[in-house]
């Protein structure tokens, strides 16, 4: 199964020698390394301990070499098991999920050693160039039903894009970060129009991936993130309009939450975890470029409940899955 519906907690524990990893399960790295942004924003901002955004970054580096060599101990069992998981109508977009991670850590280790993460930053932007543009492709080769398309599509062809941009950005490619910014606006418009009428005209998500719908925020805070990193400084009128849609965004993720409050508790929950990261990771950096009265408190107070909330997911994840075992056990 690759979806974790609502009947089934994350047990890691159960891959067995004939199962792959569900690649959704990437979704806690990502979290992960997206929180640990923004402690390391907050750092820089208003001089906040540089201890806990390592100790994220380091759950996200640990979590996500052991998923990844799950998912590939799998995977070698079944030859062209990444492209069946690439293809497949509803999981295949988490796919991108691998190698974006991968850009997150190491630019964020590019502090410590600068020529060779660059390296392995430069390298994780072209395997997620790679799979961004096999997933693109056969989206438009017509093998995919309109019906089957959900939010998650933005998380390669939009957020993609724009961490790529960020990637580049740390690594002092400021040309290809503003050229990947060019491709991910361009995919921003485009997957908009398509997962908008997907959700207006076709049928209502299952609950495993009405989450997901909080992609139309990570592809907005990764799009401003994107941008004030390329451009450190003045706010200009730019990220003046792209913030105006980032509010948006948000407000309309305020208006669901009575919807998300009707979820079981289950793995998807992950997927809410990146874009609140990306989005207290943006606020912060906003609020220190901008200043308003009282902005240092508003920056302790979006890295606070964004803290609190991803911990909250990651307390009843360690919860599920040791009652899952418990289950097991007995039976």
């Amino acid at each position: 199964m690759l979806l974790v519906n609502d009947a089934v907690y994350i047990r890691i524990e159960i891959i067995d020698t004939h199962q792959r990893l569900p690649l959704n399960l990437f979704g806690m790295p990502l979290g992960m390394a997206g929180l640990g942004g923004a402690w390391s924003a907050a750092a820089t901002a208003v001089h906040a301990p540089t201890w806990p955004a390592e100790i994220f970054f380091g759950v996200s580096d640990a979590l996500w070499l052991a998923f990844v060599i799950t998912y590939l101990r799998g995977g070698l069992r079944t030859r062209g098991a990444f492209g069946d998981d690439l293809r497949h109508p509803m999981s295949g977009p988490f796919a991108s999920v691998i190698p974006l991670v991968a850009v997150l850590l190491s630019a964020h280790y590019t502090a410590y050693s600068f020529t060779v993460f660059a390296w392995i930053c430069g390298a994780a932007i072209v395997a997620l160039a790679v799979v961004v543009a096999q997933l693109i492709a056969h989206w438009l080769s017509g093998a995919v039903d309109l019906r089957t398309i959900h939010p998650g599509y933005y998380i390669p062809a939009v957020a993609g894009p724009f961490i790529a941009s960020i990637g580049l950005s740390t690594i002092g490619l400021r040309s290809l970060a503003i050229a990947a910014i060019g491709a991910g606006l361009f995919f921003w418009v485009a997957m908009t129009a398509i997962v908008a009428v997907r959700m207006l005209v076709g049928e209502r998500l299952p609950d495993a991936l009405r989450p997901a719908m909080t992609a139309f925020v990570a592809g907005t805070s990764t799009a401003n993130l994107a941008w004030i990193i390329a451009h450190p400084g003045r706010v200009d009128q730019a990220q003046e309009l792209m913030t105006g849609v980032l509010i948006l965004m948000l407000l309309v993720q305020g208006a669901l939450i009575g919807e998300y409050r009707t979820l079981t508790f289950n793995g998807g929950w992950w997927i809410f975890t990146f874009p609140l990261a990306s989005t207290a990771n943006y606020a912060i950096r906003w609020f220190s470029a901008v200043r308003p009265p009282g902005w240092s408190a508003y920056v302790w107070v979006a890295l606070g409940c964004t803290t609190a909330f991803i911990l909250f997911v990651a307390v009843r994840t360690i919860e599920t899955t040791v009652r899952a075992r418990e289950a097991r056990r007995v039976a």
